[in-house]
């Protein structure tokens, strides 16, 4: 990796939270234990001490089990979120999240207006959205649907547009959590078609998926168990060991 261009630089990030000790059930027992400072804290590490990076080109695959702190490793990156210790760098302004179901959109607003919406804080012109909006309802194929709400889309739909906007930016890097996870099959196939043209185009992109088509997809995998990295290295190793410890816990 020595001799490719080196894009985001994870040093050492750790994202500690503070839980309650003892469950509570609703805000006013929450206000009398604080109160009568009765309410007592643990540590909890989504992400520990976690260390990466990122290479022009690479195809990047975050595995591991549901809460393992995958989603909050992406987020850190993105810098959506600040981690309690440790930092992150960036050698390009051009990194678009795929992160979460309607984030960054206007619910109370169509699909046309979102995509002028999202199109204007990514830094496009008016002409430029117009220029890319025929390919976005094309790949999204929500022809009849751009003139209605995003609060009557389903989690389908919005995945639909949120991607065919994301890879219309022509992104030097695309993060993708499990949002793909959502809608028909039909269509999963054509996004994980569309990042293999991408990545043949020299695209770097990370992605969360529970799916063994990341083994088609990436070259590399980092798995993350109880916000710590487990492995980190060729795909088809990561990924046969995740495997092998979900089925014998090994």
């Amino acid at each position: 990796m020595e001799d490719k261009k080196l894009l985001i630089e994870v040093n050492n990030v750790s994202m500690r939270f503070k839980l309650p000790n003892q469950k509570i059930n609703n805000l006013k027992e929450m206000f009398v234990k604080l109160v009568k400072r009765k309410l007592k804290y643990r540590d909890f590490y989504a992400v520990k001490d976690i260390s990466l990076n990122i290479y022009k080109g690479e195809s990047l695959a975050i595995i591991g089990r549901n809460g393992s702190g995958k989603s909050t490793l992406l987020k850190i990156i993105t810098q959506i979120v600040r981690p309690t210790s440790g930092g992150v760098k960036a050698y390009t302004s051009n990194i678009i999240p795929l992160l979460q179901l309607g984030a960054g959109f206007d619910m109370n607003s169509t699909g046309y207006q979102n995509v002028y919406l999202n199109g204007a804080i990514l830094g496009y012109t008016k002409k430029e959205i117009d220029e890319k909006m025929k390919g976005i309802i094309e790949f999204s194929e929500l022809q009849d649907f751009m003139n209605v709400e995003l609060k009557n889309y389903s989690q389908g739909m919005l995945a639909r547009l949120g991607f065919a906007i994301a890879i219309s930016c022509n992104p030097e890097v695309l993060i993708v959590d499990e949002i793909l996870a959502v809608g028909d099959t039909a269509f999963q196939k054509k996004c994980y078609e569309k990042l293999n043209e991408l990545k043949n185009n020299g695209v770097t992109f990370i992605i969360v998926s529970h799916s063994d088509v990341v083994k088609e997809m990436c070259s590399r995998a980092i798995w993350i168990k109880d916000g710590e990295k487990v492995m980190d290295g060729d795909i088809n190793a990561v990924y046969d060991a995740y495997i092998n410890y979900l089925e014998t816990g090994n």
